[in-house]
């Protein structure tokens, strides 16, 4: 299955605690997962080290969150959308895959 969902693209939870919040992909946690800024904060107790120099506490981290729960933020409508595959011709080699959204066909711009 192709990544519709890439690092740097802006998406909108669609369920769960954070439901409706947006925030853009840090990266991918693995096949499935992303790492997305503000969302699915958790708290984590963390020990001292004092080797690393590092203070012990309760620190917030960022959590995955798996893509299925969140879609694409699509700026024009303000809304969630699908994404879609088109084949560009104009692609300089041959041919090319462009991800578009599926309710405009719009290409999608990479931040």
């Amino acid at each position: 299955m192709a990544n519709k969902i890439r690092k740097g693209d802006e998406v909108i939870v669609l369920t769960g605690r954070d439901k409706g919040k947006r925030g853009v992909v840090l990266s991918r946690s693995g096949e499935e997962h992303l790492l997305i800024e503000g969302i699915n904060l958790v708290k984590k107790h963390v020990k001292p080290n004092p080797m690393k120099g590092e203070a012990g506490g309760i620190i917030t981290k960022v959590a995955p969150i798996h893509q299925s729960n969140v879609a694409i933020f699509n700026p024009a409508t303000g809304k969630a959308d699908r994404v879609g595959f088109k084949v560009d011709l104009s692609a300089e080699k041959g041919q090319k895959r462009v991800r578009v959204f599926r309710s405009s066909g719009e290409a999608i711009k990479v931040a």
